[in-house]
């Protein structure tokens, strides 16, 4: 019996380690995929980081806030069109996920915003994050740093985006 204790906690962490692998984390009725973050240059005092979230329950959420020892703090926010001038801003209340659906934080859209960045995010490497939902509580995840400029974990490109830089000491 001790055995196939052993088996079968085995096999639950090697499952939980490929969903990790795989980009994948659930917390209740949530499942969060493809987390992703690109590397910033060496000045760079803020960076964005990116991924989707399904909610498959019937009640709706809210993603509150984010978190990260890379960053003095994490702001979640949102870039649109305003009077034909794309701008960003703060997501106030957080970000609704609602009940059945799947939203996006994606480049061009909505976003975790990394500032007063510690050191540079270095493509190869990850950033810990923690987020936390009204409901469902918190989660910690792993987001892969992709090269500057990626669109998409799997995909290269060349962003032109601003970046507020630090002045060199």
């Amino acid at each position: 019996m001790t055995n196939f204790k052993s088996l079968m906690a085995a096999a639950i962490l090697s499952l939980t380690s490929a969903l990790a692998l795989a980009g994948e984390t659930t917390l209740g009725d949530l499942v969060i995929k493809d987390p992703w973050t690109r590397a910033t240059p060496p000045n760079a005092m803020a960076g964005g980081g990116f991924l989707t979230i399904t909610n498959t329950g019937g009640a709706d959420d809210t993603l509150v806030s984010a978190a990260s020892p890379v960053a003095g703090r994490v702001e979640l926010h949102e870039m649109a069109v305003v009077d034909g001038v794309m701008k960003m801003r703060e997501m106030q209340g957080g970000i609704p996920v609602p009940a059945g659906q799947t939203v996006a934080l994606e480049p061009g859209g909505l976003h975790v915003m990394f500032m007063d960045l510690k050191e540079p995010l270095t493509e190869g490497g990850m950033a810990a994050v923690t987020l936390t939902f009204e409901k469902a509580g918190s989660v910690d995840i792993e987001m892969p740093i992709a090269k500057i400029g990626a669109k998409g974990m799997d995909q290269g490109g060349h962003g032109h985006g601003h970046m507020p830089m630090k002045s060199p000491n």
